[in-house]
């Protein structure tokens, strides 16, 4: 056991803020200490008193100590973070201060790199120290936050119009008032959430500002400060605005004096925390709060999304049978007892929940990726074609894929087929996404790194070329990487290009939306095979420090009977891949395809394009059941297609190898009780359907190859690769998976979700000492209820219907005959959105910050100044004159108020 410093027990409990607290060798006042200050340090320090200023004269006479010693030590005391100093007196004299722990001496010791790496107990020092003072005090303190900590400071833009502000509560007063004298320094808590692996991933660097006499300190004491312009604050302001980071200035100095202006990430921020931890607003919010125009908003989540306080949440626009719903609103300290039992320890998790357990817009809801359908209808409404189409991309980067080819869950769900058709979402998203297919019209998403201007260099590596990859590049792109997609077929696309026919998608779709990632920075190399023309570890010698596995289900699945093996049966995913790469490979005869979903249905449409003489369907499901769409059952029906229900293979016929017929035995049941797939026969009733050629299209594999081989990545059901449920992190820390290797066989939109997680999940990863899971947005929603909603007016058109080329051959070309909508079908088709969701803000949570504002594409949700109390800043020594009134005014609430029923 280490010996116990007498000194630097004196001087923890000289600094503590922790009132009536006995400062021991296992507080954090003690080895928070140790571990950077001498003895010598100690003694000096011992001889100041905390927040009152000393010139070096007054030191030298104070300590007795010699001249260029006292130099050396106050210089070092400086630099490891005991001390901080300015020229603040009318002599412009330098002059020393012994800091509060918080903010002060915690944040200046975890601002030196170098310092936390050899002492990296110093992270969970300043940790501490922002947390332990205030954990019986916050209940009490008055709004404006009684000089305590830091202050939020609204988003400049979001409270310019305001006529009732004051000069404080702009940032433009404070870079006024110290007018070239800035400095950019790394953000203290970034740095401390990494020393126990809880950092967010943002670049540490330069979020923090320092002002006036800081500016100096953070520069000369090897804090990592550089000096920066005016220009270059109002950048980093920006690129924390775009981020979604929250404005907060020093609180302990009165309403003259801030000395930094801080860009905070909730995930890590300890100011932040004492509030959204604490459940007490009143230690930084700003005056100002926030409220939604209902009539303007459509739901779209970018203000919940980026709310750091979790105080807005979506809920509905429709009134119920009953009325408007009532939200509940957070309970707050200011009239009842408040202990732990009403924190939140997990705010950060918390404070990402999405929407009110009533429900919000079914569409959004329904979505895998949670598109903004009903924000990007609007904006198609208003004739903002390209608005829309940024809307879409911040959850799907290729919105005219999908336009052709989504299995449309969010018209499933919409709210107006429960009073005649839904809205025909996909058809508007189509036409908003013709945009993307001329190089002048496409949009290409702006990069927003969490940086203040560099852009990520780590290495990442996607092995898959299809939907789910390629969405994992794009979202990576737009963080700020380069990554790299490998995939081994001769183009990029996967399924979308090699088992999707072209009569429902045209490879140009495709490329161009492939594109736009090629000129965010995205690589592709096609034509290597990951596993077989070089290695998982060869990349990773290569320098990639994530991998994110994504080659979906290439192979096709065989059913196990006789004669499979004869000339003339193929798989469904052969097929359609041999078709993709030669649309004149010839198919003759009676032809057969086993199997009844919309694959099977793609099969059957091809053979009849490539010259079949006749094509029938069998499947095991009744028609009721058929997993193909109705849309799609009814066109391969309009193509002569025949469709027979209830049957199974059971044997393939064939002569000299070749197929001459198929046997088929009656399916009597598909699932068993549990409703898993177990489907009986009756054997002895069977079917002989003769045929020169059968497909089989009853499911599909993951093929890995070598892609594995010499890794931890374990396998498990359907052979696909296990993984964390929310991170997709396999065993092997640096793979990540997503897609149909990870779900088994999905839709393109589901393999784009999981791509956009697979981003999140690689970012964290690649960025040192991050946690994967705290603070992110699980992408959970609840779905209104559609059965009690009152619906009074709305516009009684009719769902549109897209035009047929007539110069195509619906039935038997291989170009895509379907019509986008007119601008005169879009107008009509969005009119018939009833608008079921809005976003609903909780005054009692939200902070005041404008983060909101800045992401709101509708006008739909401002600041608005309803407490102008919490403008109110005292000095730090001050604040027991302000807390002591306030907390008996509570306590008097607490003993007499009237209780609620």
């Amino acid at each position: 056991m280490a010996e116990k410093r007498e000194l630097i027990l004196k001087l923890g409990q000289k600094i503590t803020d922790r009132i009536g607290h006995k400062v021991t060798v296992d507080d954090p006042e003690y080895w928070g200490l140790a571990c950077i200050v001498t003895d010598e340090m100690a003694e000096v320090a011992l001889k100041m008193k905390v927040r009152k200023p000393m010139t070096f004269p007054q030191l030298l006479k104070a300590t007795g100590k010699e001249e260029k010693e006292l130099e050396k030590l106050l210089e070092e005391m400086s630099i490891v973070g005991l001390l901080e100093y300015n020229w603040e007196n009318p002599q412009k004299e330098k002059q020393y201060i012994l800091p509060m722990f918080v903010p002060g001496s915690a944040e200046f010791t975890n601002m030196n790199r170098k310092q936390l790496e050899e002492h990296p107990e110093l992270g969970r020092f300043f940790e501490r120290m922002s947390r332990l003072p205030l954990e019986k005090v916050t209940p009490m303190v008055p709004p404006g936050g009684a000089g305590i900590g830091m202050h939020v400071i609204p988003v400049e833009k979001a409270i310019e119009m305001e006529n009732q502000s004051i000069d404080i509560e702009h940032i433009s007063h404070w870079l006024k008032k110290y007018e070239g004298k800035y400095a950019a320094s790394p953000c203290s808590c970034r740095l401390s959430r990494q020393t126990y692996e809880e950092g967010c991933a943002d670049d540490p660097e330069d979020w923090c500002i320092a002002v006036g006499d800081m500016a100096d300190y953070v520069v000369e004491t090897q804090k990592g400060g550089r000096y920066i312009t005016y220009e270059e604050v109002l950048d980093i302001l920006k690129k924390a605005e775009d981020n979604g980071f929250v404005h907060q200035i020093t609180n302990i100095d009165g309403k003259n004096k801030i000395f930094a202006i801080c860009n905070c990430n909730v995930n890590v921020c300890y100011a932040l925390r004492t509030s959204q931890l604490f459940n007490t607003p009143n230690m930084s919010r700003s005056a100002y709060v926030a409220h939604v125009k209902t009539e303007n908003c459509v739901a779209c989540g970018r203000c919940v999304e980026y709310c750091p306080a979790g105080a807005v949440k979506l809920g509905q626009k429709l009134c119920t049978k009953d009325g408007p719903i009532e939200y509940p609103k957070h309970e707050l300290p200011d009239a009842v007892k408040w202990g732990p039992e009403k924190w939140d320890e997990d705010y950060r998790d918390n404070n990402r929940i999405n929407c009110y357990d009533t429900g919000t817009a079914p569409c959004k809801t329904a979505c895998p990726a949670h598109i903004a359908v009903q924000g990007y209808l609007k904006k198609a409404a208003q004739g903002k074609y390209r608005e829309a189409l940024a809307l879409i991309k911040k959850e799907n980067p290729f919105p005219a894929v999908c336009g052709h080819i989504c299995n449309r869950r969010c018209e499933d769900a919409c709210t107006r087929g429960t009073i005649d058709q839904a809205v025909a979402i996909d058809e508007v998203k189509k036409f908003i996404a013709k945009q993307d297919l001329t190089a002048e019209n496409r949009y290409i998403p702006p990069i927003i790194p969490p940086t203040t201007g560099r852009l990520f260099e780590e290495k990442i590596a996607i092995i898959g070329g299809g939907p789910a990859g390629l969405s994992c590049a794009f979202y990576l792109a737009e963080k700020g990487y380069k990554p790299t997609v490998f995939e081994k077929n001769e183009k990029p696309g996967g399924m979308l290009v090699y088992g999707i026919p072209s009569f429902k998608l045209e490879k140009d779709v495709v490329e161009a939306e492939i594109d736009v990632m090629r000129q965010m920075g995205v690589e592709i190399k096609c034509g290597i095979e990951v596993g077989k023309d070089i290695t998982l570890e060869e990349l990773r010698k290569q320098g990639y420090k994530a991998f994110y596995l994504a080659i979906g289900c290439q192979g096709g699945r065989k059913a196990n009977i006789q004669g499979e093996d004869a000339e003339g049966v193929m798989t469904a995913v052969d097929f359609l891949r041999t078709v993709g790469d030669n649309q004149n490979y010839p198919v003759e005869g009676r032809t057969v395809v086993v199997g009844g979903g919309n694959v099977a249905i793609d099969v059957a449409r091809t053979a009849s394009r490539c010259g079949a003489s006749e094509v029938s369907m069998f499947c095991l499901e009744s028609r009721e059941i058929m997993p193909a769409s109705e849309e799609e059952i009814t066109e391969a029906q309009e193509e002569g297609i025949t469709l027979n229900c209830g049957w199974g293979p059971k044997e393939i016929l064939t002569e000299n190898g070749k197929v001459k017929g198929i046997v088929f035995k009656k399916c009597l049941s598909v699932f068993d009780e549990n409703k898993r797939f177990a489907p009986k026969f009756d054997e002895a009733v069977t079917m002989t359907v003769p045929c020169e050629r059968v497909f089989l299209s009853i499911g599909q594999s993951i093929v890995w190859g070598n892609l594995l081989e010499g890794s931890k990545v374990e396998l498990g059901r359907g052979n696909g690769a296990v993984a964390d449920k929310v991170t997709y992190q396999t065993a092997e820390p640096d793979i990540f998976v997503g897609g149909d290797v990870y779900t088994g066989p999905k839709f393109a939109i589901d393999a784009i979700a999981a791509g956009k997680e697979g981003a999140i999940s690689i970012h964290r990863f690649v960025q040192p000492h991050s946690s994967l899971t705290i603070g992110r947005n699980r992408r959970q929603f609840i779905e209104l209820d559609k059965s009690n909603i009152q619906v009074e007016e709305y516009d009684n058109s009719s769902r549109q219907i897209p035009g047929v080329r007539k110069d195509i051959d619906v039935h038997k070309s291989f170009r895509d005959a379907k019509e986008t909508f007119t601008e005169e079908q879009v107008r009509k088709e969005t009119a018939r959105c009833l608008g079921c969701g809005a976003s609903v803000v909780d005054e009692n949570k939200c902070i005041g910050c404008g983060v909101c504002t800045t992401k709101c594409e509708f006008d739909a949700i401002h600041l608005y100044r309803e407490h102008p109390e919490c403008s109110t800043m005292h000095k730090s020594e001050d604040k027991m004159k302000v807390i002591l009134p306030y907390a008996f005014k509570r306590e008097m609430k607490i003993r007499f108020g009237k209780k609620e029923k």
